[in-house]
């Protein structure tokens, strides 16, 4: 396995990430655990996961399942560095979401609770509330860090200018601010290469994509039957029919590489400026081993000209303003 630091911090994290949003949803508990077992085997040292995740409307179950496997001892938190995330509605009344100071409070003692766990590594919002002021936001994360329930702090869904409003008021403060921000991120969906992945770099923010394989469209989805058949639904449906095309032409082109679809496209993200590491979905072991094939594929200078043809970036390619002015 290889490992980074985490954006400018001096933590050591795995360059992929283990999602388990399938935990206790399409991947039961045992399997779950085998799952967690089978990372750590790899090496994979970073672990990402939400309070609202969770089957149907069990919110915070997911959490649970991952406390009751660390609860397992061996080491297995102090081998893991363990991120959730907060913003999502835990429940009905109007306080019981988003990153009022109040709620905050609430939902790191709820999430410490599930996950069994004293600290949490790394806390991130899950999306950017624009009701609530970074300077309250902020108060309420340095109480958090002081009382030592949380290391480091971290962003989802953020756009570049977010980024910088949250790192400019926390720098005011003289606070660390940010450390890593979640973006969908993939040869499919290349949108934060404008302005999201220059402001990480500037601040030094880690940048961990989501959905590196868009939906599964990007994991060999017209080759395999089986899978288009899984993923003919929702999302990957969608997104399928709008890249039916690309898809093909890449899946031809991976084929001349003799490298599988998938491995190519966690490779082109492993390969990206600030990319700290792609979050991976698996729901089962061979999945965990399937993910670390993507650290032999090597991607030439000619390949990667390809990927841009198949999947070109935004606008003129590059940040903004370039990509969509002079």
């Amino acid at each position: 396995m290889e490992y980074v630091n985490l954006g400018r911090t001096g933590l050591r994290v795995s360059r992929l990430v283990l999602g388990t949003m399938n935990f206790g949803v399409v991947t039961d508990e045992p399997d779950s655990f085998r799952v967690m077992d089978r990372a750590h085997e790899h090496g994979i040292n970073f672990f990402d996961t939400a309070d609202i995740y969770g089957p149907g409307d069990s919110v915070g179950g997911t959490e649970e399942l991952i406390g009751r496997w660390l609860a397992q001892g061996g080491g297995r938190r102090e081998r893991t560095v363990l991120a959730t995330k907060l913003h999502g509605a835990m429940g009905d009344w109007p306080n019981e979401g988003r990153l009022s100071a109040l709620h905050i409070r609430r939902a790191v003692e709820a999430s410490l609770r599930r996950l069994r766990t004293d600290y949490l590594d790394l806390y991130q919002m899950h999306h950017v509330d624009r009701a609530t002021p970074w300077e309250e936001i902020w108060g309420a994360f340095e109480v958090l860090r002081q009382q030592g329930k949380v290391v480091y702090f971290g962003s989802s869904n953020f756009a570049g200018w977010h980024l910088a409003q949250a790192q400019e008021a926390a720098q005011a403060r003289g606070f660390v601010g940010l450390v890593a921000e979640q973006s969908i991120y993939s040869l499919a969906n290349r949108w934060i290469e404008v302005d999201v992945l220059p402001a990480a770099r500037h601040y030094g923010i880690g940048v961990i994509p989501w959905s590196p394989l868009s939906s599964g469209i990007l994991g060999g989805v017209l080759r395999k039957q089986e899978t288009a058949v899984r993923g003919a639904t929702g999302r990957g449906a969608v997104l399928l029919e709008r890249h039916r095309g690309q898809i093909a032409a890449y899946e031809a082109f991976c084929a001349e590489l003799g490298a599988d679809p998938a491995d190519v496209a966690l490779a082109w993200l492993l390969s990206r400026d600030g990319v700290t590491g792609p979050i991976i979905g698996p729901r089962t072991v061979e999945q965990v081993d399937g993910a670390l094939r993507a650290f032999d594929v090597t991607l030439d200078e000619p390949t990667l000209t390809t990927l841009d043809e198949l999947f070109p970036p935004p606008g003129n390619g590059g940040p903004a303003p370039e990509a969509y002015a002079w």
